[in-house]
């Protein structure tokens, strides 16, 4: 049987070229090419500042530690993410407080983080996940946060690229532009991969002096520093800092990839789009959205489970589907049902409610841009297939099972009675499956490192993300007092939203 694997890297000659390059120059290690990773990495988000390391998870180590978190202060960290998250606030023995997720989207809930802020007097920060790649509410979650005197954190593991459009200005915000500092993967089934690795991205200078310094033993000089030409071998240790550099191995890869990844994001956007078509009409299944103000990764492409219409649970279907050839996967165990968190700080399975009932429905299917049209219409198949074999078939409001050969299947798969005509096909909304818009995101659409999101339909307003980097003090925000109070989060939501551009 052809098999799908959940993921494949893609990796061409001239990726295995340039290591192999790495490799015959002597040098190995931090040098040349991290050096030129960064920098082609702060223009394709638009950063002032980044900072090459060996994962996404260093990152954010290295950000909580340059913005000062404390013992006994609390983070705030949805609950449906990747232990990274959280386990690096635990480093400092610091205290992650969970919150919900927005049913939608599977991120950070605002109303769930202003109701956190009221229970807890301690939280100092918050740690926003982009789940499978589109962005949570960056806009509400950032004014709030900074309202309170909190840093941002991004967790942008599955974000690159992404945007959000803010719905008090209209305007695009690029992942990363509102937080303290971002981080990246480049894991292997991340949009770009390096093996391992990651980046951390900021508009402040002294954060991001701070996060090179303890990236490296907390050493004033890199090797490349101190052995290439005209260096000197004597260096400083100025903090307690970790082993989080990259290498030049990785990086120079990292930079081949970097070149194509508007490619492989623009075919992940395919491939969503073909699953969105071809199972929507499954009355078993329910497909991902990418909402009208986001500009989707897509990363993951998790379908939930209706498991009411359904003979089987969700990990039956994954088997189903193993068995059909097909690798797929779980994003994720909510955290505060992990044995850790669980004991540690008494957490019930049902105090999430929103992520509690939808990832016990979450499969994430194959995508990846090296899968072949065959290999995504075998998945369409298979998913097909497992829905109609664990069918619940019952008539409307009766207990009868549903002979199989009442419901006939056009080519495209729609359900149909008999003598009834084909439809367009339309999403549950209503709305045409296939949207044409500008991208947000696309060369045009870029800006220079330090300077605020430029949309091509929108004028520019230069003090939209505010002036000046954020300053710091004991684990807290100080420098955004420029920024209007946020309104309650039930004003905002009556207050009419402003038109997104197109895009």
């Amino acid at each position: 049987m052809t098999s799908v694997p959940f993921f494949r890297p893609e990796i061409d000659d001239g990726d295995i070229a340039a290591v192999v390059e790495v490799l015959r120059s002597g040098w190995l290690t931090t040098g040349p090419r991290a050096k030129e990773f960064e920098a082609a990495f702060a223009r394709y988000v638009g950063a002032a500042h980044t900072v090459s390391v060996n994962s996404c998870t260093a990152a954010l180590h290295l950000a909580l530690a340059a913005l000062g978190l404390k013992r006994g202060q609390a983070v705030l960290v949805p609950t449906l993410t990747f232990a990274a998250t959280a386990e690096v606030i635990t480093y400092f023995d610091a205290r992650p407080v969970f919150v919900d997720v927005e049913p939608e989207t599977l991120c950070m809930d605002p109303a769930a983080v202003e109701s956190a802020l009221g229970r807890a007097s301690d939280v100092v920060g918050a740690i926003p996940m982009h789940y499978g790649g589109q962005m949570a509410s960056m806009p509400c979650l950032a004014r709030r946060l900074r309202a309170a005197g909190c840093f941002v954190v991004e967790d942008a593991a599955h974000a690159l690229p992404a945007a959000v459009c803010d719905p008090d200005t209209g305007r695009w915000v690029r992942v990363g532009a509102l937080a303290d500092v971002a981080c990246f993967s480049f894991y292997a089934n991340k949009t770009i991969t390096t093996g391992e690795g990651g980046m951390a991205a900021t508009a402040d200078p002294a954060l991001a002096q701070t996060i090179r310094t303890l990236s490296l033993h907390g050493m004033s000089h890199d090797a490349w520093g101190r052995f290439r030409a005209g260096g000197s071998w004597d260096y400083a240790i100025t903090a307690a800092g970790f082993k989080y550099n990259m290498t030049d191995l990785a990086a120079a890869l990292g930079l081949r990839q970097l070149a194509r990844a508007d490619r492989f994001r623009s075919r992940r956007a395919a491939i969503a789009l073909r699953y969105t078509a071809e199972l929507d009409d499954l009355e078993e299944v329910e497909t991902p959205r990418e909402q009208a103000d986001r500009r989707h990764a897509w990363h993951l492409y998790p379908i939930r489970l209706h498991l009411d219409r359904l003979t089987i649970d969700r990990d039956e279907f994954i088997r189903m589907l193993a068995a059909r050839g097909i690798g797929t996967s779980v994003h994720w165990r909510p955290l505060h049902m992990q044995p850790y968190y669980a004991d540690r700080y008494g957490y019930r399975a049902e105090e999430f409610p929103v992520a509690y009932r939808e990832w016990q429905r979450l499969v994430s299917l194959p995508i990846f841009p090296g899968m072949s049209d065959a290999d995504v219409e075998r998945v369409i198949a298979a998913v097909r297939a497992t829905a109609q074999q664990a069918r619940k078939r019952r008539f409307a409001g009766t207990n009868e099972v549903r002979p199989a050969q009442a419901r006939l299947r056009s080519r495209g798969g729609r359900h149909l009675r008999p003598g009834a005509e084909p439809v367009a096909r339309r999403g549950r909304t209503g709305r045409p499956l296939q949207r044409t818009r500008a991208d947000p995101l696309s060369p045009g659409a870029r800006r220079a490192p330090g300077q605020a999101v430029r949309h091509p339909e929108v004028p520019h307003d230069e003090d939209q993300l505010g002036s000046g980097p954020p300053h710091h003090q004991r684990g807290r925000s100080t420098g955004h007092a420029r920024r209007p109070r946020a309104a309650s989060l039930e004003a905002r939501r009556a207050a009419p939203a402003r038109q997104c551009p197109a895009r």
